[in-house]
């Protein structure tokens, strides 16, 4: 924890090592900036002294590390949220990248901007990971990493490429992952530049990646990405026709130098004018059903022009590559599907006279990215609301289903019951799920929230296994209300359901919250609850809205594949009747 309060990311338990950097130490000496050897799980397995001296750690205090977590801040000193992290990224996508004047920090907690490179390795004993070396702007990133200029290929090489383009695309369901797979297969083995032109589900097309090989470094020129002109259905031109899914072809600046017949010629003219490319080869991306895109390799430094002997090569290639973004994008699809339909399964919330009310669903980063996560919030009678947060066992649209089960009949059992206790509302749900419901189990926190005759808001609740809501004062003191705890929905265990209830101060903070938010693989559960009213009670004097923006930030772990429900409401600072309390 750093001064302002804020979680340095550095990790209690270190993982061990997968690989042995030994027989690397000596190629890390000749590296005059600073260097790493990483292991697949981005761990660091063996450094240089110049990393040493430049960031201050001990070879053994780098040893296991997370290099991400360890190193890598933004420009306030805060740690650089992982899924954004291009440098962690690339690590484990195995992709060769560079990064421009970033902030790593240093063991004395200084700052130093630094740019970087990471490119993969592997060994004949099948050990891999990735070098990384960091260096200040102006030095020269490839010291003791030369550039050596890619030998033709033999037909042992094509067939290898070839087995790698599938191993690699047909291993990631993320489009954007693809294309850069792609691009660092293809360059600098086959050429200096790739371009990748994609249509859209509307027909248009869109320039999604360029990448250029350039001084040992693949560097994405996101100046020439973007959107682009329409296809024209008569044009002869190489990038148009690919794009309607002709046979690939031979291109150069003479191709584009007469009179554009489209936009897209126009494009492709500046295209071959900003790289220097004086040699490319264009072919289609065809997935099962139609034509994806096309995919331009271009040659810039490399002197050798392409020719038609290497057409086949290419569209062996883009017929993988079609194959694997038509799977990316029906996933995608899949997942866009599912998590709207989760989304519309959760409810507005209703307006309840003084109290502050807000609510955030985030779906799992990974996996099946819909779950059985929710919240719910209805009037029982003109002045009591029923509040609910629940999580039905399960990380699929089956659990969904049973969510959206579950929540239905709750709402029907409470609304019909308005004067019952939430227990009493609790335990018959429990058995209607063990009668009637498809769903195995659930957690759930149900409470009625109404205002006393003292102008004081009251929370009345009973808790089915379900992580304990968290009462957050004004003045910062925060604990969780761990009172009215029961065994969860569904155990088949008919034991007595407790009710608690609490007078809310005012302008306290309620807030209701899935696992998802506190639950991490390499913690237990205590860690993720005591940061959570840690960073709850810091921001007790923020407005609601980025109260929860910011926990969902800074507490929810990287490492959990979990959705996450969150429901907070804020009572007001004084009674209904406009005196204070």
């Amino acid at each position: 924890m750093d001064v302002t309060g804020h979680d340095v990311g550095h990790p209690s338990h270190p993982g061990p090592a997968k690989v042995s950097g030994a027989f690397l130490g000596a190629a890390l000496e000749d590296v005059r900036t600073a260097a790493f050897v990483i292991d697949t799980d981005g761990r660091i397995v063996s450094t240089n002294s110049a990393a040493h001296t430049m960031l201050g750690h001990r070879s053994e205090e780098f040893r296991g590390q997370d290099l991400h977590d360890l190193l890598h801040r933004n420009s306030h000193g805060h740690p650089v949220p992982r899924v954004r992290c291009r440098l962690r990224r690339a690590l484990l996508a195995g992709v060769t990248q560079h990064g421009e004047a970033e902030w790593f920090a240093r063991k004395d907690g200084t700052l130093v901007q630094l740019s970087w490179l990471s490119t993969p390795w592997s060994s004949g004993s099948g050990e891999s990971g990735a070098w990384v070396v960091l260096y200040e702007a102006g030095t020269d990133a490839a010291d003791g990493l030369a550039d050596v200029r890619p030998a033709p290929l033999t037909e042992l090489d094509r067939l290898a490429l070839l087995a790698e383009t599938t191993t690699q695309l047909t291993s990631t369901l993320d489009v954007d992952d693809a294309l850069r797979r792609l691009a660092s297969l293809t360059v600098p083995r086959l050429a200096d530049w790739a371009v990748i032109d994609l249509l859209t589900d509307q027909d248009e097309v869109r320039r999604a990646l360029v990448m250029e090989h350039k001084e040992g470094v693949l560097i994405e020129r996101e100046d020439l990405q973007g959107p682009m002109p329409p296809v024209l259905e008569d044009s002869p031109m190489p990038l148009s026709r690919a794009l309607r899914g002709a046979a690939s072809s031979l291109a150069g600046p003479a191709t584009y130098q007469g009179p554009p017949d489209s936009g897209i010629a126009v494009e492709q003219a500046r295209l071959f004018t900003e790289t220097g490319m004086h040699s490319a080869i264009i072919a289609p991306i065809r997935g099962l059903r139609n034509v994806l895109g096309a995919l331009t390799l271009g040659r810039a430094e490399r002197p050798d022009a392409f020719t038609s002997t290497d057409l086949p090569l290419l569209e062996d290639i883009t017929r993988r590559a079609g194959l694997a973004l038509d799977n990316a994008r029906l996933y995608e699809r899949q997942r866009k599907v599912a998590e709207t339909m989760q989304r519309h399964l959760l409810p507005q919330l209703p307006r309840v006279p003084g109290i502050q009310m807000t609510a955030r669903y985030v779906p799992a980063p990974h996996a099946s990215y819909v779950g059985g996560d929710w919240y719910d919030a209805f009037a029982l009678t003109e002045g009591t609301h029923a509040l609910v947060i629940g999580d039905v066992v399960g990380h699929d649209l089956t659990a969904a289903a049973g969510m959206a089960q579950v929540r239905n009949m709750l709402r029907a059992f409470a609304w019909s019951r308005p004067q019952d206790a939430p227990s009493a509302v609790a335990a018959q749900l429990d058995e209607a799920l063990k009668n009637i419901a498809e769903v195995p189990m659930a957690t759930m926190i149900l409470s009625t929230l109404a205002v006393g005759d003292d102008g004081l808001w009251r929370l009345r609740w009973t808790n089915a296994g379900h992580p304990p809501p968290l009462l957050v004062g004004h003045d910062g003191q925060a604990r969780y209300l761990t009172e009215g705890h029961g065994i969860l929905l569904g155990a088949g265990l008919n034991t007595p359901r407790p009710d608690a209830v609490t007078v809310l101060p005012p302008r306290s903070t309620v807030m209701f919250y899935t696992d998802g938010l506190v639950e991490s693989p390499h913690h237990c559960i205590d860690d993720g609850l005591d940061r959570l009213r840690r960073h709850a009670a810091a921001l007790a004097h923020r407005p609601l809205e980025s109260f929860c923006d910011l926990l969902l930030e800074q507490i929810r772990p990287s490492d959990n594949d979990d959705d996450v429900a969150v429901l907070a409401l804020r009572t007001p600072a004084a009674g209904p009747t406009g005196q204070r309390p």
